[in-house]
């Protein structure tokens, strides 16, 4: 991917100033890039600069926990808009290499702040395997990966097919004015007419104009399936909880990461080179090995330390992950109608903004009708909250 990505910047001058010329209509304040991964920042401004666009990052540690990342993500992006350095309709969120999965990631725990999300290289897999990933999510978020393998396309299909809103295109044929051309072309609306969000969390539970405030998983409607993107089945060792870098070079995988308190028997730089009795030559051979395992059994590793090498036993383990519980909102303003139509599923009570445009409307969820909202002159909130197996509304306090 790094070719890739130079092979952008030299060509990225020629192309920007026409870009720019015919951006003469464009709405003031600035389109605004915010990056997964701020070691790339002084490349994608220099990229950005000519065209006039704002690129921002946070900096966090690499071995900040992800939802913490997604979190930072999403204050810049806002502290963004609130300084006035950004334009809050097209602010975009992006990341190259392993930086993509954390694209896939960010969108699905925290859609709301992005107009697109842009993936070059990498893949989506280490996202997919969290469970955490929802198709509902992408709905007014469009992404485009660039992708560099056969592999990358089947994916995208099978990612497409599960209703993520995804467009794939290989990198080595993306021209690279229609990066930026691209997610030119997707502007967020802060009140968009259909919303549909998933989310087991309550700290991630904002969807537009609805703020999900109470989560019970006993709440159920089976009208809203969940949109989960099942995670593959991935044969582990049973070592702790470690990391390493799909584009080290080898030989083995080198540990990068380990949590907080870890107390197993591997230590930061420490490199897996053989696997029952055989070599590996890569992260990639790595995981080819590690998918031949079908059944959990115990098997001996081999650990370059320094200038030390390790034997360690340990055993395959075949993880074994029950769904989380996840609360989903489906909702859209029907103009003719004049109805504002909501429903959900693990949700006891909300925060809902209704625009002064939509007025008057009726006010429904699952199926009941809560408010007749008469012409309004400006935004108006509503508390929805279920009481006694009864949905209520009241003003926002």
């Amino acid at each position: 991917m790094r070719s890739w990505l130079t092979k952008f910047g030299v060509a990225c001058g020629t192309i920007s100033l026409a870009l720019a010329a015919g951006d003469s209509g464009a709405p003031s304040g600035k389109p605004a890039i915010v990056l997964v991964d701020d070691s790339d920042l002084a490349r994608w401004q220099s990229w950005a600069k000519i065209l006039g666009w704002l690129v921002i990052a946070p900096t966090v540690s690499p071995n900040t926990a992800i939802d913490a990342r997604v979190e930072a993500l999403v204050r810049t992006a806002r502290e963004a808009i609130q300084n006035g350095s950004a334009d809050r309709a097209r602010i975009y969120l992006a990341g190259s290499g392993e930086s993509a999965a954390a694209v896939f990631y960010t969108i699905s725990r925290q859609p709301d702040p992005w107009a697109a999300g842009l993936a070059l290289g990498g893949s989506p897999q280490a996202a997919m395997d969290t469970g955490r990933l929802y198709a509902a999510d992408f709905t007014n978020v469009p992404l485009l990966w660039a992708g560099a393998t056969q592999q990358d396309e089947q994916l995208a299909s099978k990612l497409a097919d599960a209703g993520l809103n995804l467009e794939w295109r290989s990198a080595e044929k993306l021209p690279v004015a229609s990066v930026f051309d691209w997610l030119a072309g997707h502007t967020r609306e802060d009140f968009p007419k259909v919303i549909d969000c998933e989310t087991p969390s309550a700290t991630f539970s904002r969807c537009y104009w609805i703020q999900l405030t109470k989560l019970d998983g006993a709440e159920r409607n089976d009208v809203l399936a969940s949109s989960r993107i099942a995670p593959a089945i991935k044969p582990a060792l049973d070592l702790g909880g470690y990391g390493y870098k799909i584009g080290d070079p080898g030989p083995g995988i080198l540990i990068s990461f380990l949590p907080g308190k870890y107390n197993g028997p591997l230590k930061m730089g420490d490199r897996i080179v053989e696997l029952d009795g055989r070599p590996i030559a890569d992260a990639h051979r790595y995981n080819e090995l590690m998918a031949a395992f079908k059944e959990e059994r115990q098997i001996a590793v081999m650990v370059e330390r320094g200038k030390e090498r390790v034997r360690l036993e340990t055993t395959v383990i075949l993880p074994k992950r029950a769904p989380e519980v996840t609360a989903r909102v489906q909702a859209k303003f029907d103009s003719e109608a004049r109805e504002v139509e909501i429903l959900s599923r693990t949700v006891t009570a909300m925060q809902v903004t209704i625009p002064a445009q939509w007025t008057p409307a009726v006010l429904t969820w699952n199926g009941v009708p809560l408010e007749k909202l008469g012409e309004a002159q400006g935004e108006r909130c509503f508390e929805l909250r279920v009481e006694k197996e009864l949905e209520s509304s009241r003003p926002c306090p």
